[in-house]
């Protein structure tokens, strides 16, 4: 098979590019200093472990980087390229992440898209994208889990999983505050504080957020001065942990909701150079020139309930309960400029725009509900076992319009709803089983029975087209999701790994009938993904080496097309596609009072079909792959992306933090220095040479002192190289894109107590 060499090739790659870090701590050694390195705990398993004992790819982030990556009020997308192999972005802003784990990931930016990387909040799943976007804040860490997840977690994580855990009540008091600015008069505050009620039965932890920055881009279109890119984000969160003395019971209640209000991605008409890709000469990141609007308001509340109840001394049960509630509306200035080419010159522009598109989408009313019982059992003897069914249910009501942006008052030409319910339910057992005191074998599989009904309806059709619908359908299906693995102490120090796992996404639906008159659909994607690796902890503790490679095939991957020249959305399956590639994490603390981290991957994706065809762009651009003609030889039929990479799939992701500290009386003065580097990205389906962005590094940077009583000053800069880089684009009118955050500099604060 071909890809058996380039495997094992990674492999060395990946052990030689890891021995220049390990010297380091190897001389350091002599030293005898006092630094180590903690022991990490995870949760990838459901079960409180060991990092260095999970046979699966994860990826922690906590503690001191958690609150430097999150500085000046950034929201989610910061951990795109600070992880191995993840990206995030978005087409919405705050509102709206999508994630991208080995490659895989959809493009789709509408609001009951599917997406293959699933968000794990307190151990239940945000489906909906518009709750993907979940601020981060007063949490105990962050796990990535690469590779399918479909045990365990189950549907829509044949990617992967990013699972967010929040600080849980404690039964003492204790809590922190934190106050920065920076600018564009930016102001962030976080807290939380955490009450022992009752003795050792109740506590109550209260969190909160509050974020804001002023708009500071102009629209010169209208002569409006620091119109655009400001928001408010105001989230908290209250927990109640109940423990009752004499029993071996626990309730935690976990109340939560947000508001976010603030503008719409700014898509910037013609930003890039015919012949060339990333940002081009026409960027100034301060103007833009809408004759459109743009706004985005979001609400969101939710409540998730944990019972956990010991039945014996190896027997648990724990029951979640979830019931996530949101609303959005946003509207926006899709073609990023003013105006027309055909009314004449010197009324339009930037550039040339070929017709005017202003359009608003809407979630009227969001309501998911889960429900998870699981059974674990663990005597500490040789076997573990768990077991459980899962229970999920959606309603999502949606309006979507277009508008006619060069009549006066702009008024409302299209009008299209959709009404989608998806009920699912998953019946998982998992096992383990320590053949030897070194090796552990273990497994799993999961059933899932999924259905989705959907109506979809035009009341009213722009141009001139008539009302359509309703269109009503269903689609469903059920899948068995399964992993094996086997773990094996080498030695004291160093552990290795296999894992095979299938995981899948069921069948999805696409109906925006705004501008288009069908409903498209895709069948269930599978992925099968074999992967191995090295987890070590050398010279000491002092150096945390975890390595690994991995191929992953996928059969019926679904695919969107988004925009092009239909300007339409619409799902479709390829046959074959497949990627391979490897990552490596490394923490180090060299000498005393240095710690170092560092992360590498490479991704190597392909679609493999015959001939696999995608519409090209219908905003000017040149398509680089194939095109493919009907019989007659000048109806053109689409593109051949076969070959081609998946959408924001970059080979290489790379990055690597430093800190630094100088004890100063009952302190310390340090320095924390962060660096991400996104490889080559392609924006579409199809390949072309505007639509896409060379690889970079953005930097951040933070210099403070903390004292041991609790207080830390600090000063900070994110993008401190000002770098200005295209994240996405819109394909179906003109060169249009939308870029990176912007060099950001501040001084924050921090108590903890």
């Amino acid at each position: 098979m071909p890809y058996r060499p380039a495997l094992r090739a990674l492999l060395l790659a990946s052990g030689l590019s890891a021995t220049p870090l390990i010297a380091l701590p190897g001389m350091a050694q002599e030293a005898e200093t006092e630094a180590r390195l903690p022991q990490v705990t995870v949760t990838a398993q459901r079960v409180e472990q060991n990092l260095q004992d999970v046979p699966i790819s994860v990826t922690t982030v906590a503690d001191e980087k958690l609150d430097v990556l999150k500085a000046s009020g950034a929201d989610v997308r910061f951990l795109s390229a600070r992880v191995p192999s993840v990206i995030a972005e978005s087409s919405f802003g705050r509102a709206f992440p999508r994630f991208y784990i080995r490659g895989i990931g959809n493009i789709d930016f509408d609001l009951n898209s599917s997406q293959p990387v699933s968000l794990v909040y307190d151990d239940v799943p945000y489906e909906s994208p518009i709750l993907k976007g979940f601020p981060v804040f007063d949490l105990a860490g962050i796990e990535v889990l690469r590779g399918p997840q479909g045990t365990l977690f189950g549907r829509n994580t044949p990617g992967g999983i990013i699972k967010f855990d929040s600080a849980r009540p404690v039964h003492e008091l204790e809590g922190y505050a934190r106050a920065s600015y920076g600018t564009y008069n930016t102001r962030d505050l976080e807290g939380a504080i955490n009450l022992p009620v009752f003795k050792d039965q109740l506590a109550v932890r209260l969190s909160g957020l509050y974020q804001e920055r002023d708009a500071y881009v102009d629209n010169a279109f209208t002569s409006e001065k620091d119109r655009y890119e400001g928001f408010k984000e105001v989230a908290g969160r209250a927990q109640v942990l109940f423990t009752p003395t004499g029993t071996d019971f626990s309730a935690l209640l976990n109340l939560h909701g947000r508001t976010n209000d603030g503008d719409a991605r700014l898509f910037r008409a013609n930003i890039i150079d015919p012949g060339s890709n990333g940002v081009g000469s026409n960027f100034d990141r301060d103007t833009v020139y809408f004759d459109g609007d743009n706004f985005l308001t979001q609400d969101a509340h939710g409540v998730t309930l944990r019972l956990d109840q010991a039945l014996t001394d190896a027997i648990n049960v724990t029951y979640v309960f979830g019931n996530e509630q949101a609303t959005i509306a946003s509207r926006g200035d899709i073609d990023g400029g003013f105006g027309a080419t055909f009314l004449g010159a010197g009324n339009y522009g930037p550039g040339p725009i070929p017709f005017p598109s202003e359009s608003s989408g809407a979630v009227d009313a969001l309501h998911q509900t889960t429900n998870e019982i699981r059974v674990a059992f663990d005597n500490g003897g040789p076997v573990r076992a768990q077991a459980g069914v899962f229970v999920f249910d959606e309603k999502v009501s949606i309006t979507s319009k277009s508008f006619d942006t060069l009549a006066p008052g702009r008024p409302v030409n299209g009008i299209a709803t959709r009404e989608n319910q998806t009920d699912s339910t998953g019946i998982f057992v998992s096992l383990a089983y320590d053949l030897t005191d070194r090796l552990t074998l273990s497994g799993g599989a999961r059933w899932t029975d999924e259905s989705k009904d959907f109506a979809v309806e035009r009341t009213l059709g722009p141009f001139g087209a008539p009302p359509l619908g309703p269109i009503t359908g269903s689609v469903g299906d059920d899948q068995v999701s399964w992993d094996v693995s086997a773990a094996y102490q080498a030695t004291d120090a160093i552990n290795l790994y296999a894992r095979i796992a299938k995981g899948f996404r069921g069948p999805s639906t696409q109906g925006r009938l705004v501008f288009g008159d069908t409903v498209s659909s895709a069948g269930t994607e599978t992925v099968l993904s074999y992967e191995a690796g090295v987890k070590s902890e050398l010279f000491d503790h002092r150096v945390r080496l975890n390595t690994n490679v991995f191929f992953y095939d996928f059969s019926d991957q679904q695919l969107t097309i988004v925009g092009g020249t239909n300007n339409t959305v619409a799902l479709f399956n390829a046959d074959k596609s497949e990627g391979y590639g490897f990552e490596a994490d490394i923490e180090a603390t060299p000498i005393e009072h240095l710690l170092l981290t560092g992360g590498l991957s490479y991704n190597k994706t392909e679609f493999k079909d015959d001939v696999l065809l995608a519409p090209g762009c219908g905003g000017g651009c040149t398509v680089t792959d194939p095109a493919v003609y009907a019989a007659d030889g000048t109806t053109l039929l689409g593109y051949d992306i076969s070959g081609n990479s998946f959408p924001n799939a970059p080979e290489w992701i790379a990055n690597f933090t430093a800190r630094y500290a100088i004890p100063f009386r009952s302190g310390e003065f340090y320095g924390y220095t962060d660096w991400a580097y996104k490889g080559d990205s392609n924006f579409f389906l199809y390949e072309s040479l505007e639509y896409g962005q060379d690889g970079y590094w953005e930097g951040g940077l933070k210099v403070g002192y903390k004292a041991d009583a609790g207080y830390d000053v600090s000063v900070f800069g994110r993008n401190i190289m000002d770098e200005d880089a295209l994240t996405g684009a819109i394909d179906f009118n003109n060169l249009t894109g939308f870029v990176n955050e912007p060099a950001t500099w501040g001084i924050q604060l921090r108590w903890d107590f």
